[in-house]
């Protein structure tokens, strides 16, 4: 059985449309209900029509939704969330330190107790059939104690590079107004989920496990949606997926998941469920609205009820501020990143005002999950340029000159316009 996400996802719609798929918690008919209401956000948007979207989910407290200070050179706010800006990756190799990786919340970071917390697995693909009221557990210290493995990968939120729709291409893009900073790579420590599955008493049987977020309940259109939660096929699970403690080499910041995480590599970020608690493992499909209803792709060219999202796209980014000012007559150094999620970077252009051009890549980069590369260039005269790169993965997935529009603005992949003055 193939565990590409988009396949996955795309046979638990089906088995979900058809009510062959369980989510425990959730009315499929409500979920309906807001299915057509999202036909209705499609249809306006087709029609240009102004579309009202709340900032932030009804009966949570924005106040303080993020725990970690937001220095603006480092990071910029964005309702619950907060994006890394390009320039803060300047001479600091390719991780992304903790203090400018990028917060997606869907509501606030709650504040977690590690000495109390657990991870409880349950349902009828244990031995057992262990309820979630009796759960089998383990604790932090627990999970310490089992083989420690560490993951270089890179996290993506579905809505990364979201703002260039509207910004490029006059498209209507509703939601969080990502740049290109919802990204970073980091080495994620901790232990493999296919073996606490194993512990904990796997079935053969066994199609799906879906973790599931300790942080508020998400409140949307006047309905309870419950935790943060998706669901993985079990051959997913046991592949390559890590329940994270330690984040470059740290205790998991809070905002990032502490005391425990999981990392899903390849995946879409929603997928890398943070201050997991509960996991239900099935052996019936299961499904959550975060891969029914949510994060799909809706409008033109797409079916009533959405398309799935598949791999990230390839995205390429500079280390420059945006509309940054340079010394006109003076060599410079452009240094970027780009990556993709079908696989690793193969090559990347750079245009800086007189066509494409091969831009060097970092050597040590090759085959990981993103690649930096450098170019120079020497701004002839005083005035305004545009600077854009553009990559090609090893599948041969390149970056388009115009991103394909969807109505809630997913995966943008176009070829972003850098505007640069030299003076």
């Amino acid at each position: 059985m193939s565990h590409a996400e988009a396949d996955h996802d795309t046979r638990r719609s089906r088995q979900w449309l058809a009510g062959e798929a369980r989510g425990t918690g959730v009315d499929r008919d409500r979920l309906l209900e807001l299915g057509a209401a999202m036909a209705a956000l499609t249809a306006a948007a087709d029609e240009r029509e102004l579309v009202a979207v709340a900032p932030a989910p009804v009966g949570v407290d924005p106040g303080t939704p993020i725990a970690k200070p937001l220095p603006p050179e480092l990071l910029r706010p964005l309702d619950t969330n907060a994006e890394m800006r390009w320039t803060a990756l300047a001479g600091q190799g390719y991780v992304v330190p903790n203090d400018r990786f990028f917060v997606r919340n869907h509501t606030v970071t709650p504040r977690l107790d590690a000495d109390t917390w657990r991870l409880r697995l349950f349902g009828t693909g244990l031995r057992g059939a262990p309820t979630r009221d009796a759960a089998v557990e383990f604790s932090l210290d627990e999970l310490r104690r089992l083989p420690a493995e560490e993951s270089t990968a890179l996290l993506e939120c579905a809505g990364n590079g979201r703002r260039y729709f509207a910004e490029q291409q006059d498209d209507p893009a509703p939601g969080v107004a990502w740049g290109l900073g919802g990204v970073g790579v980091a080495r994620w420590r901790g232990v493999r989920l296919g073996t606490v599955l194993r512990l904990a008493g796997l079935r053969d049987d066994a199609v799906d496990v879906m973790p599931e977020g300790l942080d508020p309940d998400y409140v949307t259109g006047g309905v309870n949606l419950g935790r943060v939660r998706r669901p993985l096929p079990i051959a997913k699970a046991l592949d390559d997926v890590l329940l994270a403690y330690e984040m470059n080499g740290e205790p998991l910041p809070a905002d990032h998941g502490f005391p425990v995480r999981v990392v899903v590599p390849g995946w879409i970020g929603i997928s890398s469920i943070k201050w997991v608690g509960p996991v239900e493992v099935s052996t019936t499909p299961l499904f959550s609205p975060w891969n029914t209803r949510f994060y799909r792709m809706f409008g033109a060219g797409h079916p009533a009820e959405g398309t799935v999202l598949g791999a990230q796209p390839v995205k390429s980014a500079f280390e420059l501020a945006w509309d940054a000012r340079v010394p006109a007559g003076a060599e410079l150094l452009l240094r970027g990143r780009s990556w993709s999620g079908n696989g690793p970077i193969d090559r990347v252009e750079v245009d800086t005002g007189d066509g494409w051009r091969p831009a060097d890549l970092v050597a040590a980069d090759r085959g990981g999950p993103w690649q930096r590369w450098t170019a120079r260039w020497r701004p002839s005269a005083p005035g305004r340029y545009t600077l854009r790169a553009r990559a090609t993965d090893t599948t041969g997935a390149t970056q388009p000159d115009r991103a394909a529009p969807n109505t809630l603005a997913y995966l943008f992949d176009g070829v972003v316009h850098h505007p640069v003055t030299a003076l």
